[in-house]
């Protein structure tokens, strides 16, 4: 079983999804063994293949994911992240992932101030009009912008696209909420995936892109340190 279970850390490696003669090289068994613990991985829910034939992770096992990150206190040690950056500009930040093809919010630090914009944990927001979804959509591979393709929700112009993945960050488009603006930027993982966004919203009328883009910047560099576990 633990043969068996060793190719999940020769896919885990992997930036994409593997046929099968490479597992087979990579993990020094013969096509017919490797085919068969592939196989013993696919029943058990682990694996699946896609329209290549391809190995990859299948949803189920975001599952444990989601378990291991909340075991492993990921949001704590993140959470002195969005709290310096708080400290540091007044306004209230958060970390978001995708969810079912939408930005939520899954950490949040808020500002002292009696005017905020107020999104609690577990808000989901536009793929394209928000800034987390700017940025989830701009840095996804191939694979989860197919999917988020697929998924039905608009998304954000090229122009608009092109534009995050050059400056490393995005803006809100100011109308999916009236009155509130946000500025987001990447979170990557050992693989340089963007696995979730860190961003500062606040009213429209605090809105100040020069005065915070280099403090969001910083604390999305400290969170993908983190996230990578450099630190």
């Amino acid at each position: 079983m633990l043969k068996t279970l060793s190719l999940l850390d020769i896919l885990a490696a992997s930036a994409r999804p593997m046929r099968l003669p490479e597992v087979a090289a990579a993990s020094g068994l013969s096509r017919a063994t490797a085919y068969q613990r592939l196989l013993t991985l696919m029943e058990a829910g682990w694996l699946e293949q896609d329209d290549q034939l391809r190995y990859r992770f299948s949803m189920h096992v975001t599952r444990f994911a989601a378990a291991a990150l909340e075991q492993a206190g990921l949001g704590s040690r993140v959470q002195p992240v969005l709290e310096r950056l708080v400290e540091d500009v007044s306004e209230t930040a958060s970390l978001a992932v995708l969810d079912r093809g939408l930005p939520c919010i899954i950490s949040r630090v808020e500002s002292d101030s009696v005017l905020r914009a107020e999104q609690k944990i577990g808000t989901t927001m536009s793929l394209e009009g928000s800034a987390s979804g700017r940025i989830l959509t701009a840095f996804a591979d191939e694979s989860t912008l197919r999917r988020l393709q697929a998924g039905g929700e608009p998304l954000a112009s090229s122009d608009i696209l092109d534009a995050a993945r050059r400056d490393g960050f995005a803006s809100s488009s100011g109308y999916t909420q009236v009155g509130v603006r946000a500025i987001a930027a990447p979170v990557f993982d050992i693989h340089d995936k963007c696995v979730a966004t860190l961003s500062l919203v606040m009213p429209e009328m605090r809105f100040d892109l020069d005065r915070f883009r280099a403090p969001l910047l910083r604390a999305a560099a400290e969170a993908t340190r983190i996230h990578r576990g450099e630190r």
